[in-house]
């Protein structure tokens, strides 16, 4: 098999089609009707929503930062409304459209129609909308906002741990990882709302990040672990599938101690050089380990087939990650202050996080759309963007005066967010081009 040919393999279980791209789309015009035909279209559309509307209201802020020439002013810090919108907003909707397609199939369940799905996904898209506008116009907006958002949350995850109830398959590890993850997301978005309620600002900003390793890293986490081997064997030759159990125990392992942290560091102990040193050590010793299992998985091998290189490139993010967390521990010893601790987190949110889901939400849009799995050369283009502004923003860290590099880091991951936004919400609103249901 050549590289070409790899590049074209269908998604397992759907079995060979022919090479579809440049098919014009049935002539029926983008409906909005079509969202309910699937799951993942409907989660996919609303939280494509979210995050354009959170990317460029975001580069906004860093624009007016920079020019001062927009003259926003802010109810809630936009500190802490970014980091909410960035963790527990679009990236659960996207959530949704893996859990309600994939999901069911994990665990050989029926899967809920888009439309029962419809009150919980829109209560969401409805809240972070509201959210980001009480920032700015009136903080009791962004309270209801919050509270939206953690009820279509509640009900989202409620369906899905009936699904888990229902299933009766041995293997529901992935699965309950997944369903633990989310209770302690609704807790983390909650929680939020009630230290908002209570003016603590400070136990606010350390329950989002809470959601971020507690919910979101896991989530992922326990998806690349099933996925990215299952992908990579069935795309190149001689790599099969390995996936022990005791490696995504490990995985897990290392988040917990980072979220563990999170929640040392607000409670204030351990504290120290002495912690530093120790977390410092922990940390490249893990980002060491992530490393050495992206090669495992097939890193190298992966890098002839643009759709899967996207999947392992995202994941070596999370071992930079945590090398960069630790090398800013040990840096940090001298002061008694992590020097790259922002860097660190944005390699592992805009780097693991934000690659990851570029190429897993688009290989599932080409699936269920009836388009070959390739990465074309726009998502291609889109893919390397992204990779330049996550690397904007580690410099940016290290400058003395950051303004003009976030700004422009920003300023791709909008464009980014925008261009790649309107080519999938254009598919989700059209037939499959296959003429396929679904």
């Amino acid at each position: 098999m050549n590289a070409t040919s790899r590049k074209e393999l269908p998604l397992p279980g759907t079995g060979g089609r022919p090479d579809l791209r440049g098919v014009t789309p049935p002539a029926d015009g983008w409906q909005p009707g079509w969202l309910l035909q699937a799951p993942h279209r409907l989660a996919f559309a609303l939280a494509m929503l979210v995050l354009v509307s959170a990317a460029l209201w975001w580069f906004l802020v860093q624009w007016d930062r920079f020019t001062g020439q927009l003259g926003l002013r802010y109810l809630v810090s936009p500190t802490l409304t970014h980091g909410a919108v960035m963790s527990l907003g679009f990236i659960p909707l996207f959530f949704a459209g893996f859990l309600f397609t994939a999901g069911p199939k994990w665990l050989s369940v029926e899967a809920p129609s888009a439309r029962q799905l419809l009150p919980a996904l829109l209560a969401q898209l409805a809240g972070w909308w509201l959210w980001l506008a009480g920032a700015h116009l009136h903080t009791g907006l962004a309270m209801a906002g919050l509270a939206l958002a953690t009820l279509g949350l509640l009900g989202m995850y409620l369906r899905f741990w009936r699904l888990l109830h229902q299933s009766a398959v041995p293997d529901r590890l992935h699965a309950t990882v997944v369903a633990v993850a989310g209770l302690i997301g609704l807790l983390s978005l909650g929680g939020l709302l009630l230290a908002m309620l209570a003016g603590r600002l400070d136990l606010g900003a350390t329950l989002v990040r809470s959601g971020l390793w507690g919910f979101v890293v896991v989530t992922y986490v326990a998806v690349a672990h099933r996925m990215i081997p299952f992908f990579t064997s069935n795309a190149v030759p001689m790599i099969e599938v390995w996936r022990p159990f005791w490696v995504l125990w490990a995985l897990l392992a290392m988040v917990l101690v980072e979220w563990l942290a999170v929640w040392a560091e607000w409670a204030g102990w351990p504290a120290g050089r002495e912690w530093m040193l120790v977390r410092g050590l922990f940390e490249l010793a893990a980002g060491s380990v992530i490393l050495w299992l992206a090669f495992a998985w097939g890193l190298v091998q992966s890098l002839k087939i643009r759709l899967l290189a996207m999947l392992h490139l995202g994941f070596v993010w999370l071992g930079l990650s945590f090398v960069l967390a630790g090398v800013s521990q040990l840096l940090g010893l001298r002061t008694g202050m992590p020097l790259l601790g922002l860097g660190a987190l944005h390699a592992m949110t805009m780097g693991f996080l934000g690659s990851l889901m570029l190429a897993m939400v688009t290989r599932v849009s080409c699936g269920h759309s009836g388009r070959t799995l390739v990465a074309d050369t726009l998502v291609w283009t889109l893919f390397w963007c992204l990779q330049l502004a996550v690397v904007l923003r580690i410099v940016a860290v290290l400058l003395p005066e950051p303004t003009a590099v976030t700004a422009l880091a920003a300023l791709l991951w909008a464009g980014v967010c925008a261009i790649w936004g309107a080519r999938l919400l254009g598919w989700y609103g059209r037939p499959r081009v296959d003429g396929r249901p679904g």
